[in-house]
């Protein structure tokens, strides 16, 4: 079996590979979102096993056994499935099981990547992908990790950063930014990454709980070499470019 990334969700970012295994494979399995952004690529005699976000350890068990069948099973992930994605639970499902699955991972375009390049180039040297849900991670690890990379001078994408009704890890992670970088350092604000209604600002991190940021959002934080250039966040990687016309 193979769980593969499906991008942000439009066809053009979606790789061959992963477009390949969608359209050979014998059952289709993943969270009904991710479903329906490739609907039209499954075959019409698949089997579609989707469901709703909590059951992963159920979905991840469902496609072991179809796999274990002898069935052609694709999990399907959003983005990358090695980044929060389903690729480590169904590694650890088919560990557990006494019957071997192979299982290969088919990487996607994570939003990392697809914000950075709507944005200009703010990822040009290291950075930390951070998600404010605490659904699985306890919310004390996020903070120290928050501190940490905010006193490293490195870019920061912030992934899950804000519900309706979960605002305060967002107003916290602010706070911590704010003490180690300057108010004027440039942030990206991404919504809908390479989806239908993608919108994207550039603002500053003083400014940044000014925008409309919800749980489809993606922020970039740059860091002390970020600059703003023709309109688009660059960070400067330290190339001399003295003498250019």
């Amino acid at each position: 079996m193979s769980v593969i990334g499906i991008g942000p969700g439009s066809a053009e970012h979606l790789t061959p590979k992963a477009r390949t295994e969608i359209e050979t494979a014998d059952v289709v399995v993943g969270y009904g979102t991710y479903i329906k952004l490739i609907k039209h690529m499954i075959r019409g005699d698949s089997e579609v096993v989707s469901g709703t976000m909590g059951r992963e350890v159920e979905r991840a068990q469902i496609a072991i056994n179809r796999a274990k069948l002898g069935k052609h099973v694709v999990m399907v992930s959003s983005g990358d499935p090695g980044v929060y994605g389903m690729a480590g639970v169904v590694l650890e499902v088919a560990a557990k099981d006494p019957i071997p699955v192979p299982v290969e991972v088919v990487p996607g375009v994570t939003a990392a990547t697809v914000a950075s390049a709507i944005l200009g180039a703010p990822l040009i040297s290291d950075f930390a992908v951070i998600s404010l849900s605490d659904l699985l991670t306890p919310w004390e690890k996020i903070e120290c990790r928050l501190e940490a990379v905010s006193q490293a001078d490195m870019s920061i994408v912030l992934y899950n950063p804000q519900s309706q009704e979960r605002i305060e890890p967002l107003t916290r992670a602010y706070e911590i930014m704010l003490k180690y970088i300057k108010p004027e350092t440039p942030v990206g604000i991404v919504h809908q990454a390479g989806r239908e209604g993608q919108s994207s600002s550039i603002t500053t991190l003083k400014n940044m709980l000014n925008c409309n940021i919800d749980m489809v959002t993606t922020i970039v934080i740059g860091n002390s070499a970020t600059r703003i250039i023709n309109g688009k966040m660059v960070t400067e990687r330290g190339y001399d470019l003295q003498g250019l016309i």
